[in-house]
């Protein structure tokens, strides 16, 4: 009598590899993704008095403090764009870049009890992050939109012509892939070394003042300026304000930088949170 050898799907082993699940894998996942996201979504909001509009209430707050602030008092530049439009679209691109790599970067720390119970791809977890934020992004575009829209129908304002607009899903779509590439290398050094949690919370908002979110890259000094341009989220700051708002300092050489250096640092990122996840779990 033959054995018959059973041909499983996939297995689970000790081996840690590079490469991590195969796309094959994660699409079995699927579910489990989504479901995420709406937990994401509902555990933030319940029990909230305001609920989702907490989506909106930071940004705007921001905003009006940026006017009274960085327009007002200091007397910043926004070119000839409003600066109610110029602040609103720098806060919510960089809202989004901030919170999905936070929220990234402490995926081992705030996931080490679902890791060491069950098991499925460990990028499940970043990836659910960043589709949160996407979606709190979506929210406050739109609101962006009304705005434009507002100051197009009231204020005479000028919109872009052409194909511009097709570079905003570009700009979007990056600063994703750089905040994700960003988070899945300090969530690796997060889980070994806790003083990293110190470290990004400050150096973020460091980071910030050498991204073109409260001034347009045109008002930086020549001979400071290519310490804004050398940070790949300025380009996409810039583009994307000129896919939205008509207005923005940015070329192709700058644009390709970026791309291919969230590329680059993606791939390497994500080739080390495939191969250490795993062994993470016991230091965790």
């Amino acid at each position: 009598m033959t054995e018959t050898k059973t041909a499983w799907e996939w297995e689970i082993s000790s081996k840690t590899s590079y490469w991590g699940a195969s796309l094959k894998e994660m699409w079995t996942f699927r579910h489990l993704l989504i479901g995420l996201v709406k937990r994401n979504f509902l555990l933030k909001y319940q029990q909230t008095v305001l609920g989702p509009f907490w989506i909106l209430f930071p940004p705007l707050l921001t905003l009006l403090t940026y006017i009274l602030v960085f327009n007002k008092f200091i007397g910043i530049p926004t070119g000839t764009l409003p600066p109610a439009l110029f602040y609103f679209a720098g806060i919510i691109l960089w809202s989004f870049f901030s919170d999905s790599f936070s929220g990234t970067a402490s995926t081992f720390k705030d996931n080490a009890h679902l890791f060491s119970k069950v098991y499925f791809p460990r990028i499940i977890m970043p990836l659910s992050v960043i589709s949160t934020q996407l979606y709190n992004f979506g929210i406050q575009l739109f609101l962006l939109l009304l705005l434009v829209a507002y100051f197009w129908l009231f204020e005479d304002l000028a919109l872009p012509v052409g194909i511009g607009i097709l570079w905003l899903p570009v700009a979007v779509i990056t600063t994703a892939v750089l905040a994700m590439a960003m988070g899945l290398f300090f969530s690796v050094l997060t889980a070994k070394y806790r003083d990293f949690s110190y470290v990004i919370g400050l150096g973020i908002r460091l980071f910030m003042y050498i991204t073109p979110v409260i001034y347009p890259l045109s008002a930086v000094p020549e001979k400071v300026r290519w310490v804004v341009t050398l940070n790949p989220l300025s380009p996409l700051f810039e583009v994307f304000r000129l896919s939205l708002l008509g207005e923005g300092t940015v070329s192709l050489w700058q644009l390709g930088y970026s791309l291919v250096f969230a590329a680059l640092l993606f791939t390497a990122s994500l080739l080390l949170f495939n191969k250490q996840g795993d062994k993470l779990i016991d230091v965790v």
